[in-house]
């Protein structure tokens, strides 16, 4: 499968569940709306995906791949079985030990983790009770990330891409049919979080088996490859997950601010979350894998040209996302989230906190793909090193914006850290030779500005114009908001095929490929 067809499957499958993920959060944003029980239950929800992007989708995954990679090309399926398998237990203890200790001191952890809370009893009390329920998913979802991380070296990538989606239904039926019967929508969230977790454990399960990879457990064992894969780990633990560990500094700061704060960063995130998801993640899972082998083939020309490709494609895409959502930040927000006990207050604390991510958005998706390059080499104390001084970076700044634009000066120092970590990776790839600029990569992205710049344009002269139905009813917004949405999608496409960024016969290339 090629890096294209790759990207395409990811994304594709990526959109669906982002979309999905949309209408569960309009829904919880009308129901759950941003109080006490939204801020509790949002920290109870980012608590154990923290760990599992920072450990299982981070630092496991930037060990396993290249490992496993390297085993089915040199040694066969076997051998990588083996390998799959001695992980499996041995993470499944670990993960047994580590999800029981945080159950028990969950009242300690919580502050630390959100030391806002201790001041108010009710948030304290339901952020507790609702995380316990949660955090089991950790344990789930990091099983479901040795399976996907199997399945993507295969290349497989459908079974994978698709599994959030399982999550997003599993959301929405809670918020839907399980939260009348329960004492609180939180409670009836934070229990769709955990049964989230075995539907999608079974899932990828089943689709490895299918793929002729089938799993057993074997009793855990320290074998020379597993401790090769946990001192890979150990330092990608922080370089891989360095967003990560971001975002949970804001939840800590947030935590001191007023009541929403940390619903808004919420909110905002999860918009800013689609182009991530959609372009950073899809292209990071297909460009691990197809870099590990190249570099264990020595392949290194195929490797510069695999990794021009990937920047190429990311930037293409998240120029425009960040573009937009700098420019209809309010209209975005109010038409998505404005009902219920989802107040205008809360659309514009919220629009102020997306407006600030944006800032960022390119370099979250670069993060994406330079991240492998590393990995693919083995490298994993690299990343950690840059990532230790974004956080430093993110944390002064955090202190000092906050003051100022509270929540929204959270977000602001969370981009300017994403930048400087692109900046370092960029810059170290280049020293090494292990990036190299080719003509092809500076034109599109050039191209690729301006046509962003076109679609921006654009964008600025419809709102103005559409302003009054923004103000007006709930269709009149809806009707507003796909105007503008298809608007500045044919306003982009159209002026990256004249302008070159992209070219049609690559396009149709491309689809001819998928059919």
């Amino acid at each position: 499968m090629t890096l294209f067809r790759a990207f395409a499957t990811v994304g594709g499958y990526t959109m669906l569940s982002r979309m999905l993920g949309f209408v569960r959060d309009i829904l919880i944003a009308g129901i759950l709306g941003a109080g006490a029980g939204a801020d509790a239950f949002f920290v109870a929800f980012k608590l154990p995906n923290f760990f599992r992007r920072l450990f299982a989708e981070g630092a496991f995954n930037a060990g396993f791949v290249p490992l496993f990679s390297d085993l089915l090309s040199k040694k066969g399926a076997e051998e990588a079985r083996a390998f799959a398998e001695q992980s499996l237990s041995v993470l499944l203890l670990t993960l047994l030990i580590f999800v029981t200790l945080a159950q028990i001191s969950m009242p300690w952890l919580m502050q630390i983790l959100a030391p806002g809370f201790t001041d108010d009893p009710v948030r304290f009390d339901l952020a507790v009770a609702f995380t316990r329920i949660t955090f089991p998913y950790l344990l789930f979802v990091s099983l479901v990330s040795l399976f996907g991380g199997v399945l993507n070296s295969l290349q497989r990538f459908a079974a994978v891409a698709a599994t959030p989606i399982l999550l997003n239904i599993c959301l929405i039926t809670a918020i839907t049919l399980a939260a009348p019967l329960m004492s609180s929508p939180g409670l009836a969230l934070a229990w769709g979080v955990a049964v989230a977790g075995v539907v999608q454990l079974i899932w990828l399960s089943i689709a490895c088996h299918k793929a002729g990879m089938g799993l057993r457990l074997p009793r855990p064992r320290l074998t020379p490859k597993v401790r090769e894969l946990l001192t890979l780990m150990l330092p990608a633990a922080l370089g891989a997950g360095v967003v990560q560990v971001n975002l949970v500094i804001d939840i800590i700061l947030a935590s001191l601010l007023p009541q929403g704060s940390i619903s808004f960063l919420f909110y905002a995130d999860r918009l800013n979350q689609l182009p991530i998801g959609v372009v950073g993640v899809a292209a990071g899972t297909a460009i691990l894998p197809l870099l590990s082998r190249l570099v264990a083939e020595n392949d290194q020309a195929g490797a510069h040209a695999a990794l021009n490709r990937a920047i190429e494609l990311t930037l293409f895409l998240a120029l425009p996302a960040a573009l937009a959502f700098l420019l209809v930040a309010d209209e975005l927000i109010v038409t998505l989230f404005q009902r219920g006990h989802f107040s205008p207050g809360d659309a514009q604390a919220t629009a102020f906190a997306l407006t600030a991510y944006a800032v960022g958005l390119p370099a979250y998706v670069l993060v994406k793909v330079l991240g492998p390059a590393f990995f693919a080499r083995r490298d994993t104390r690299t990343p950690v090193l840059v990532g230790i001084v974004s956080v430093v970076v993110n944390v002064i700044l955090n202190l000092i914006l906050m003051r100022y634009l509270a929540h929204a000066g959270l977000a602001l120092a969370t981009a300017i850290a994403a930048w400087v970590n692109v900046m370092l990776l960029w810059w170290i790839l280049c020293r090494r030779g292990d990036l190299v600029g080719d003509s092809r990569l500076i034109k599109r992205i050039v191209r690729a500005m301006g046509a962003a710049l076109v679609m921006a344009l654009l964008l600025w002269w419809l709102k103005g114009l559409l302003a009054s139905q923004f103000a007006g009813g709930e269709g009149q917004r809806v009707l507003a908001l796909i105007i503008l949405v298809i608007a500045g999608m044919a306003a982009y496409a159209g002026a990256a095929v004249l302008l070159q960024a992209v070219r049609w016969d690559e396009i149709k290339a491309l689809l001819a490929g998928r059919r």
